[in-house]
C-alpha cells in the first residue's frame, strides 16, 4: 500500500511539474460570412486544427474586406492573420491609394506566409451565342453585377476593349445570371472567384457555355496576373482558358514568432490536397504562386520553405 500511494504521489507530483501543452491561438481575418473566402477561411481552420493535432486552433473573424484586414494589421497583437491581396499590401506601405495619409510604420511588419486562391475573371457566354472572343460582346446583352470586384473589373475590361456603350448591361442580380442564361434574358455574364466558380459550373452543366479567353495584349492593358484555367474545368469547356486574376495571400505580422509562422506554413502545405478534396479551388493552389507575394516572407515561413526544398523569389526573404 505504501509502495501504490508514494507512486501515486510521485505521478501527481510529475503532472504538477510538467504542466500540459498550451494550445496556439491564431485569429484568422477573413471576409464577409457570404463570401468564399470566408467559407475558405473556415476549411483552413479546420485542417490547421486536424494537421496540428489540435495544438493550434484558428479562430475566423468575419471582415468587411481586404482593406480592412490591413488597416486592422497595424493594431492587432500577436497571432493576427489576414487575406488580401499583395497589391493593397503595397499600397499601405507606400501610403497610396485608400491608405493616402494613413500611413503607419507598423505596415512595413506585414509578413507574408502562403497563397490562397485567386479571385479569377470570368467572361462566361451561351455556346449557342455566337461569341468566342470580346469582339462579339458588340450587341449583346451581358450581366455584370453591382458592386463587387467582377463587376468593376468586368466594366473596366468593356472600356479597355473598346466596348463601352457597345454592349447592353442587363440590370439583374448576379445571383440571378444562371437562370437569365438559361432563359436566354442574357447572352452572357462576368464573374469574379476562384475556378472552377461554383456558378459558372452550373451554368456549364444547365445550359452549356463558352467561357472567354484573352489575348497576350488584352492581358497586358488590364495590368492583372495572367492566369489559366485548365481545359475540362467545366463541362463542354475542352479548351485551356487564358484569363487574369487578383491573387490573394494570407498574410501576418513579425509579431507572430518564427515557430507558430513556421508551424502555419507547414501544416497548411501538408494539408492541401485533402483540402482540395472537399472544394477544387484548392487545386489551383501551388507554391509557383509565390511570385505573387509584394514584401517578405516571415522567417518561419521561409524555414519551411527552404526546408521543403522551394524556390523562393528573390528579394522576399
Amino acid at each position: 500500500m505504501k509502495i501504490k500511494l508514494a507512486g501515486i504521489s510521485a505521478a501527481i507530483a510529475l503532472a504538477i511539474a510538467v504542466p500540459a501543452q498550451a494550445e496556439t491561438r491564431v485569429t484568422f481575418k477573413s471576409a464577409k460570412t457570404t463570401s468564399s473566402y470566408y467559407q475558405m477561411a473556415v476549411q483552413i481552420a479546420e485542417a490547421i486544427k486536424k494537421g496540428s493535432n489540435g495544438e493550434i486552433i484558428v479562430t475566423v473573424e468575419e471582415s468587411q474586406g481586404s482593406v480592412q484586414n490591413v488597416k486592422e494589421s497595424a493594431k492587432r497583437k500577436g497571432n493576427y492573420v489576414f487575406t488580401t491581396p499583395p497589391v493593397l499590401v503595397r499600397l499601405a506601405q507606400t501610403g497610396k491609394a485608400m491608405f493616402k495619409d494613413k500611413g503607419d510604420p507598423k505596415y512595413n511588419e506585414i509578413r507574408a506566409l502562403f497563397p490562397i486562391p485567386s479571385l479569377t475573371m470570368h467572361f462566361v457566354v451561351r455556346s449557342d451565342s455566337g461569341i468566342t472572343k470580346f469582339a462579339d460582346l458588340e450587341g449583346k446583352t451581358i450581366l455584370i453585377g453591382k458592386g463587387s470586384f467582377g463587376a468593376r473589373e468586368g466594366a473596366k475590361y468593356l472600356k479597355l476593349f473598346g466596348l463601352e456603350g457597345k454592349v447592353t448591361l442587363a440590370n439583374v442580380e448576379l445571383n440571378a445570371a444562371v437562370a437569365a442564361l438559361k432563359n436566354k434574358q442574357i447572352d452572357g455574364f462576368v464573374t469574379a472567384g476562384s475556378f472552377p466558380a461554383p456558378n459558372v459550373i452550373e451554368a456549364a452543366a444547365s445550359t452549356g457555355v463558352n467561357v472567354l479567353s484573352l489575348d497576350e495584349d488584352q492581358i497586358t492593358k488590364t495590368k492583372r496576373t495572367r492566369l489559366v484555367i485548365p481545359a475540362g474545368t467545366y463541362a463542354g469547356v475542352d479548351k485551356d482558358i487564358v484569363t487574369t486574376s487578383l491573387p490573394v495571400i494570407a498574410h501576418t505580422t513579425t509579431a507572430m514568432d518564427e515557430a507558430t509562422a513556421y508551424a502555419l506554413t507547414k501544416t497548411y502545405w501538408t494539408q492541401k490536397t485533402d483540402l482540395g478534396k472537399s472544394a477544387a479551388w484548392w487545386d489551383g493552389v501551388s507554391t509557383d504562386m509565390l511570385v505573387n507575394v509584394y514584401g517578405k516572407l516571415h522567417a518561419g515561413a521561409v524555414k519551411y520553405y527552404e526546408e521543403a526544398g522551394v524556390k523562393i523569389p528573390d528579394g522576399l526573404k
